[in-house]
């Protein structure tokens, strides 16, 4: 008993201190406020699709943007690209991403987007195969401490986050130069094509949609900083890393934001569900035959674990879990998105057959082997999968669908159910296949 009260004392007494050491911040950006308020010195960068006023912001950048570069041709085929969060699994994305320009038909990317270890490889995603190289090195070569500096328990208390991220923030500013920046800014403003990178605002705990086309056209020294910090905020996991706070400006008075991962909001996103609709309601003219590539840099099924009975190893599994079936409806919106807009959906992930023991967080070994799973999957023609999870064929059973043994083939004629001769009209729209 004596013991159990002197660990009460403590506790109270560190929580006392903690309170009294809070760290110092400006005045977060009132509620009413969000969609008027702007990063210091770059106006109109962001997306607040919670709100009708966000939605618009985006449909009028869509419609400048077709009057710069007309509508895409139709014998064209447009391409969308969503990168999930997942840590350091992004290895895969971006092996899949090497083998995939190995194979010889990699798209060039109309949209681009990515959450967390996601908003990392979206960057080199979108400029295209120029960058594999330097995004093989950032997912093979790098190891704990270059993404971060543990600072210890007590920091949990009197700090905002476990770890220091400046090696992380070292490692983004080492590839996201003025020149990157350059070409960045070049895509969107003569091509326009899309970089889009998702936050979570985590005073408002609202999603955070940021143009990085429309920020590195800004071509000053700001922009850069943004473009690094939003980078950063996008894979700042809560508690763990700490949150990134943004200078913001209103009506000519300093406010700040704290932005934390993405992924609280969503673990992958590809465009609001009703932007579509919206924009050709206000004239913007579209084509029906796009094709979505979503990656998802987790496993489709959870992971067994036999949890021991303590409080950490149980908070820290029902968090995964819980990132897990966040990651399965966000696939599920996607799909739901693509298949009333028309557009072709196209799933991949880390299958069952992927068997490394995954013993650390950004270990050199196994984010290496990932890499090369992904690599040689891209390299010999990934398999993708037109459902999400929970659809039939959608999740694997066993290593076959990875290899030429497994063909998915959608159309009116052939319905993927066990029950055929049961079952008079598919249950979902079908897929159209994809052009060769």
């Amino acid at each position: 008993m004596k013991k159990t009260f002197n660990t009460l004392v403590f506790l109270l007494l560190a929580l006392s201190l903690g309170a009294c050491s809070t760290l110092q911040r400006l005045p977060a950006v009132p509620k009413a406020d969000l969609p008027k308020a702007h990063p210091v010195n770059l106006n109109s960068v962001r997306y607040l699709t919670s709100s009708e006023e966000g939605l618009q912001q985006m449909v009028l950048d869509l419609l400048d943007a077709q009057k710069t570069v007309g509508s895409p041709r139709r014998e064209s085929i447009p391409s969308f690209l969503s990168i999930s969060g997942g840590g350091d699994k992004g290895a895969f994305g971006a092996g899949l991403l090497n083998g995939w320009t190995e194979h010889g038909d990699r798209p060039n990317f109309v949209l681009v987007t990515g959450v967390s270890t996601g908003a990392l490889i979206a960057p080199f995603a979108f400029l295209g195969s120029a960058y594999d190289e330097e995004l093989k090195k950032v997912y093979t070569e790098s190891s704990p401490k270059d993404i971060f500096v543990a600072r210890g328990v007590y920091s949990a208390l009197f700090k905002d986050s476990y770890a220091d991220t400046t090696p992380l923030y070292n490692l983004i500013s080492k590839y996201i130069t003025p020149e990157f920046l350059s070409k960045v800014a070049y895509e969107y403003q003569t091509k326009r094509r899309w970089l889009l990178i998702g936050t979570t605002n985590i005073d408002s705990g609202v999603p955070v949609i940021w143009n990085m086309g429309k920020i590195a056209s800004f071509q000053s020294s700001e922009a850069l900083e943004l473009f690094r910090k939003i980078l950063l905020a996008s894979a700042s996991i809560p508690g763990a890393f700490p949150p990134i706070m943004l200078d913001m400006e209103l009506n000519g008075k300093r406010y700040q934001e704290m932005h934390v991962d993405g992924g609280t909001s969503a673990q992958v996103f590809l465009y609001p569900s009703s932007l579509k609709k919206l924009a050709q309601e206000q004239g913007y003219k579209s084509i029906n035959n796009a094709q979505a590539y979503i990656i998802r840099n987790a496993r489709l099924e959870t992971d067994w674990s036999d949890t021991e009975r303590r409080v950490i190893p149980i908070v820290t599994r029902s968090i995964s879990n819980l990132i897990q079936t966040q990651g399965q409806g966000d696939l599920l919106k996607i799909y739901e998105t693509t298949q009333r807009d028309k557009v072709g959906y196209n799933l991949a992930f880390i299958g069952s057959d992927f068997t490394v023991p995954h013993l650390g967080e950004f270990e050199p070994e196994f984010m290496s082997a990932l890499f090369n799973y992904g690599f040689e999957r891209g390299k010999a023609g990934y398999p993708w999968g037109h459902q999400p999870p929970g659809f039939e064929n959608a999740l694997e059973k066993d290593v076959e669908i990875h290899s030429e043994k497994v063909i998915v083939k959608i159309n009116p004629e052939i319905l993927l159910v066990k029950d055929v001769k049961k079952r008079k009209k598919p249950q979902q729209p079908p897929v159209k296949e994809l052009p060769k």
